[in-house]
């Protein structure tokens, strides 16, 4: 089997990150007897430089040319970085929402575990974490108020500005698809998240989520205001399996989710398609502040990895491997230095890409 692999790597400490990541998809295939095939294509502020714009027609024909996209970090820092300089809709972020929308990848999947060995560094207490939590944050990623007609507009004399939030019932019904999909394979149960005693798309949301849960009679739904998921998530994160929701809520809920493990950089993403297509990124940003020191931390990118061998290529003992043996490097009590923690061994970002790889089996 041969897996026809783009590979966005990214800016700031994208680059590093994804290298041990494709070295631990090389391990993998090594050992379980595949062959993968890499295709280098540039976006965000790397594809500014060389090209001056943040996304090229070139790179989506060869990212649609793929099987599944594995991704670095998109951006810089806005204050000091040229990419910030010029208009929005040239910035390094645009093209990530551009490529999203070229590629059809409406469904967010962000996975947020804590793994026993760094319990310490949660910043909630034992008692609330208990036996830890493992939750799948399905995010819907092509609508809503992030890609709705905007203006700002001065009449008057006053400036005014409006966001514009839409969503077609069938906009939801597939991602509520998915949602339940995901759940039937975990521990089937389902919280869709909305605001629907204020707003009207979240009550259409309601009523196809609902419509939706009578063909998965096997999970439980429940149904949570946005608010209260929030506070939910600091006050009992055990209780989520699959969390649901529309596009602003879930990027502020994944984000709160991802911070209560310890550190966003354990947490891998994958946005899909209709079809097993997938654009795989670890779920922090850029770091350039930390960029080319080699103390980043690559565990995201390399599950991020993983759940493109489970996900776009259906390989899940291969998927399982990587995650196993992640868990094992933090077993053994190797660190970078995001999740250090007393008596434990900091090692930097490729020697961990190299435990990891040395820990792949069958």
């Amino acid at each position: 089997m041969k897996l026809n692999i783009g590979v966005i790597k990214g800016d700031g400490i994208g680059p590093e990150i994804v290298s041990q990541a494709m070295k631990v998809l090389d391990k993998t295939c090594e050992v379980f007897g595949y062959e993968c095939f890499y295709t280098q294509l540039l976006m965000g502020g790397a594809s500014i430089d060389v090209n001056g714009t943040p996304l090229t027609d070139e790179t989506i024909r060869l990212a649609k040319a793929s099987d599944a996209v594995l991704m670095g970090s998109i951006g810089g820092d806005a204050k000091t970085s040229p990419w910030y300089q010029l208009e929005p809709a040239k910035r390094p972020e645009a093209g990530l929402l551009k490529l999203r929308k070229e590629l059809k990848l409406f469904a967010n999947l962000r996975p947020a575990v804590l793994y026993d060995e760094l319990k310490s560094a949660c910043p909630l207490k034992e008692k609330i974490i208990k036996d830890g939590f493992d939750m799948m944050i399905m995010r819907e990623l092509t609508g809503g108020l992030y890609f709705g007609n905007r203006k700002t507009l001065v009449t008057n004399g006053v400036r005014t500005a409006y966001d514009e939030l839409t969503y077609n019932e069938e906009e939801i019904r597939r991602i509520a698809k998915r949602g339940f999909e995901v759940a039937v394979k975990r521990r089937k149960k389902v919280t869709s998240v909305d605001k629907a005693n204020v707003l009207d798309s979240s009550r259409l949301w309601r009523n196809v989520v609902e419509e939706v849960a009578e063909d998965y009679p096997e999970v439980a739904l429940e149904h949570m205001l946005v608010d209260n998921c929030a506070m939910q998530l600091v006050k009992n994160p055990g209780q989520f399996d699959v969390i649901l929701t529309e596009n602003m809520f879930g990027d502020i809920l994944s984000d709160e989710a991802s911070m209560v493990t310890g550190s966003i950089g354990m947490l891998p993403s994958a946005s899909l398609n209709e079809t097993k297509f997938g654009l795989y990124e670890p779920s922090g940003g850029s770091a350039p502040d930390i960029a080319g020191k080699d103390i980043a931390n690559p565990i995201a990118a390399i599950l991020s990895a993983g759940m493109m061998l489970r996900f776009s290529f259906n390989l899940d003992r291969e998927a399982d491997a990587v995650e196993n043996a992640v868990s094992e490097v933090l077993r053994e009590g190797y660190r970078t230095a995001d999740i250090m923690s007393e008596g434990k061994i900091q090692i930097g970002t490729r020697e961990m890409g190299q435990r990891i790889c040395s820990y792949i089996h069958r």
